[in-house]
């Protein structure tokens, strides 16, 4: 009897469909999103473009809507959104792409109405909106469209709208389809518009939108910078789509070109093209200090060296690197490249140096990452006054990576951590540290011999003595 009383789809079929239709209806009543979802399953279930008509009138309805979507109802709001893209994508494209392409179109049009109703700033709505756009180049595809008609619908669409980035990546979603005719007549366009600047438009008071440092910021002057913006960038991803080096590097100024990570895509660039020379001379030219250059740069440095078999420059460069930031990453590459055996010795080099930092917390953080635990253990005892405990997001994991095999190192960690929060009278780290001295007191059975260090009995001792009165940790102690 029970069996069959449990909720669950077989026992639900036995009801038969007229029960089962009232009670879909009597969920469904009061319910828009419910009724939406029940209604697309009669459309579905309909075909002969019922589908497409319902998703037409859904969309312009959403587009003429003013109301706010506030936080409660935005949730709700995105699942309709993302069933309209799904429903545009996977049911009505393998059907009539024509259709779909139109619609997805639509769909990407309610972007700037959409944003004006509610806050994106977690960017659930914008992620929408680019999953919609990563598909329009496989429906394109599927409707045969026109290549050239197509390039006139992306050139519009990057031009005329994209003021929230909800065509960012229209270029990439739409190049296979477009192939070499399409991509020739966008490139066509973009250059042509290049070569017509808007006319600056007369300024009033109203158009001010901002105050910078040079005086009134206007709507004109943000709009021709957005337009400027769009030509170059795309310009810029067409010539990478053709493999046109020149023309990437054509679309930035000299000024442009000197700067670190503008010449780190130039780079590895003409690395590509096999003109790792030429990467070089631009690289050298990026006029800023190397200590201070972007990651970026310095990968495309060391990728254009070893293009050019200079080897020993590249490697010269990974050691001084690694020295002066302590990076695992530069170190390990350097390793790699050494002959057999060599490998050992430069690594005891490169602990020694990272040992004998003034930075006892730069040292740990290496010595923890790469691992080197033993050395890190023999870190913390050697200079376990200099440790900071007020590091905790340093410290504690470092802790936690001791535990096993030096806890003496480990116990030496928690008590810089528990002694600065008592110190301190921090107390909203009272819970944390009461979890480290149990920790400790764990810890001490595991250790033979606390050597120079305070017992665990007598540090317990010593931080009772000088912060008893702080209940409100103690009360914490179990």
């Amino acid at each position: 009897m029970a069996a069959k009383t449990t909720l669950n789809a077989k026992n639900l079929q036995a009801l038969g469909a007229e029960t089962l239709a009232d009670l879909v209806m009597s969920l469904v009543d009061g319910n828009a999103a419910l009724k939406r979802e029940a209604r697309a399953a009669l459309l579905e279930l309909a075909g002969d473009g019922a589908m497409a008509a319902e998703v037409r009138k859904r969309l312009v309805s959403i587009k003429k809507a003013r109301s706010f979507v506030n936080w409660k109802k935005k949730k709700a709001f995105a699942t309709e959104l993302t069933r309209l893209h799904r429903t545009i994508a996977d049911k009505i494209a393998p059907q009539n792409p024509k259709e779909a392409l139109e619609l997805i179109w639509l769909f990407l049009g309610l972007a700037p109405s959409v944003y004006e109703r509610l806050d994106d700033s977690n960017g659930m709505i914008g992620e929408i909106f680019h999953n919609a756009c990563a598909d329009i180049g496989a429906i394109a595809t599927r409707a045969k469209s026109d290549p050239v008609k197509l390039a006139g619908q992306v050139f519009r669409a990057l031009m005329d709208s994209n003021h929230y980035a909800e065509f960012d990546g229209l270029l990439a979603s739409t190049a296979q389809t477009l192939g070499d005719k399409g991509i020739a007549h966008l490139k066509a366009l973009f250059t042509e518009a290049a070569a017509k600047p808007e006319k600056p438009k007369k300024t009033r008071k109203e158009d001010v939108i901002g105050w910078s440092t040079r005086g009134a910021v206007y709507r004109q002057d943000i709009e021709r910078g957005h337009r400027e913006s769009t030509i170059r960038r795309s310009l810029m991803e067409i010539a990478d789509i053709q493999q046109d080096v020149d023309g990437f590097i054509a679309q930035l100024d000299e000024n442009a070109r000197k700067l670190d990570l503008n010449a780190a895509d130039i780079a590895m660039r003409l690395v590509k093209a096999n003109r790792a020379s030429e990467a070089l001379k631009f690289l050298d030219e990026a006029h800023q200090d190397e200590r201070f250059f972007h990651a970026d740069w310095i990968d495309a440095r060391l990728t254009t060296l070893e293009a050019l078999d200079r080897t020993d420059e590249a490697q010269a460069m990974r050691w001084s690197l690694f020295e002066r930031s302590f990076s695992d990453d530069y170190l390990r590459d350097y390793l790699k490249k050494l002959p057999d055996f060599e490998d050992i010795e430069v690594e005891e080099k490169a602990f020694a140096h990272v040992s004998a930092s003034k930075d006892v917390h730069r040292a740990l953080e290496f010595f923890i990452k790469w691992p080197a635990l033993d050395r890190a253990a023999k870190l913390i005892e050697d200079r376990h006054d200099a440790l900071n405990g007020d590091l905790y997001f340093l410290l504690s994991p470092a802790a936690d990576a001791l535990l096993d095999k030096h806890p003496r190192a480990a116990t030496l960690l928690l008590r810089a951590l528990i002694d600065d929060t008592l110190a301190g009278g921090k107390s909203g780290r009272y819970k944390h540290a009461a979890t480290h001295l149990m920790d400790c007191d764990s810890l001490a059975g595991a250790i033979d011999d606390f050597g120079p260090f305070e017992t665990h009995e007598a540090f317990d001792a010593r931080i009772r003595a000088k912060h008893g009165r702080k209940y409100a940790f103690w009360t914490l102690i179990k």
